[in-house]
């Protein structure tokens, strides 16, 4: 761990062995990060398993069926990304310069209120608006991933930084989890499929309010941060400059980076197989494996419950191993990401050539999205180590670019189905995914790196790494 001396008095490991074990001000932001996610994810998983009760009513025959084919639904169900691709770099860059506060809690306010009104456009317009509806809904998220990034480059020290990023990124597990678990059982209920989306809306709403309330760009902008932590963070944050938001983007260092272009492949690898599975899984549960809308949502959520689990697990070993210097950063980052990708290419593999019963195709989805947890504290966390004064932005590039795969996944697997209930089809599917995932994740071991970059840091600043 770098060794600085703060006043003349404590070095960072100073701080870290008063405050690394106390509950303080950064774990209460990354606690109101956490549910920010978890709040996105929902408005996000929403539709994966209301869409299998809007076109199949069996269920619960007093809400309306839409007549729509396995074309339509994913056109509906990618329709998300093409608005979540177009506020990604711009986020990045307006959180850098003003602070991601308003921003981010402003954007989850407008995506809460979108999603109360997904029921009236869908029964009422047509899928066609719902496309634009979830467009706009894309529009808001696209501001998430920056902003968060940009207040994890300010609040979370290098010893913790695996616990604290993955923590809060965990959400989107956790988000999931429930989404898909309490989807079903609303969908099923006396609100029908409407009500998923009138919960998931409000609740989203409710809990910006409370970012907006109690949530800080910063260290040195809270009001009520000891200055003990206050010192310890910032002492620690050796790469995060109290200039950033004044800095320049250095557009073309980052556009010529070999290690950022491993990180944007990676993603584009990651986002193909996570997003095809996340929107297509409540429809194979339905068509090939035949439980009702109920028990999907519950079948759905395991997969995302084990990689909650496994993240909280992975982030705590990957601090272990910073802090002991038991593996370099760079070597942690891969191995993890490893896990992440290769592990779930071999699930996926095993899947398409299982007999696909009940007990062998759960077992084998949930080992192929538990094990994707790795990739959290992998080329996820990757983008801080990079550059910290510009997370946001490489956040926004990355995470941007990448849903273009968000997009085409579903659309491609569309198209493949032709017959959602032929299992040769599905193999297609994940055997596919496996690929991607298998050669992202090769990119990221030979080209990636968690050394800072040079263009990161301002001349006459120091340029000390943090990686032991």
């Amino acid at each position: 761990m770098t060794q600085i001396e703060n006043n003349g008095e404590k070095t960072v490991e100073d701080y870290h062995e008063q405050l690394g074990g106390k509950f303080g001000t950064r774990h209460w932001q990354a606690l109101m990060l956490f549910l920010i996610i978890i709040n996105a994810y929902a408005m996000r998983v929403n539709l994966s398993v209301g869409i299998v009760a809007m076109t199949d009513n069996s269920s619960n025959p007093h809400f309306p069926k839409l007549d729509w084919d396995a074309k339509t639904k994913g056109l509906v169900l990618s329709s998300f990304f093409w608005g979540y691709i177009v506020t990604q770099i711009p986020a990045g860059h307006i959180a850098g310069k003003f602070g991601p506060k308003f921003l981010l809690g402003g954007s989850m306010v407008v995506c809460g209120i979108l999603t109360l009104l997904t029921p009236v456009i869908s029964m009422q317009a047509g899928w066609k608006y719902l496309c634009f509806l979830r467009f706009l809904e894309g529009l808001c998220q696209g501001c998430v991933y920056p902003c968060i990034n940009t207040l994890m480059s300010k609040w979370a020290p290098p010893a913790e930084r695996s616990r604290l990023f993955a923590s809060v990124f965990s959400g989107s597990q956790l988000g999931t989890v429930l989404t898909l678990f309490a989807a079903g059982m609303l969908a099923g209920g006396g609100g029908g499929w409407p009500s998923i989306f009138y919960v998931t809306g409000a609740v989203a709403v409710g809990c910006a309010l409370i970012w907006l309330a109690a949530g800080s760009d910063s260290p040195a902008d809270h009001r009520f941060i000891s200055a003990e932590e206050r010192r310890y963070i910032e002492s620690a944050l050796v790469h995060s400059s109290a200039k950033s938001k004044s800095m320049k983007v250095p557009w073309k260092a980052i556009a010529t980076s070999g290690p950022v272009w491993a990180v944007l492949i990676t993603h584009l690898a990651q986002n193909w197989g996570f997003w095809t599975l996340l929107t297509l899984m409540p429809t194979y549960i339905n068509s090939v494996l035949g439980f009702n809308i109920k028990s999907n949502g519950k079948l759905s959520s395991l997969p995302y419950l084990g990689n909650f689990i496994l993240t909280l697990s992975f982030s705590w070993l990957a601090d272990v191993i910073y802090q002991r210097r038991i593996l370099s950063t760079s070597t942690a980052r891969k191995m993890f990401n490893s896990i992440g990708l290769w592990g779930a290419a071999f699930a996926l593999v095993l899947l398409g050539a299982a007999d696909h019963s009940v007990t062998s195709a759960v077992t084998l989805l949930t080992m192929a999205v538990a094990l994707n947890s790795g990739t959290f504290i992998g080329f996820l966390v990757n983008h801080l180590d990079l550059a910290p004064n510009f997370a946001g932005v490489l956040m926004g590039i990355t995470n941007g670019i990448s849903n273009i795969t968000s997009i085409l996944g579903p659309i491609f697997a569309g198209i493949i189905l032709t017959d959602e209930t032929d299992v040769n089809e599905w193999k297609v599917v994940f055997y596919l995914s496996a690929g991607i995932f298998f050669f992202g994740n090769s990119i990221f071991v030979i080209f990636g790196t968690a050394e800072v970059q040079k263009w990161n840091t301002p001349e006459g600043e120091s340029k000390k790494n943090d990686e032991p």
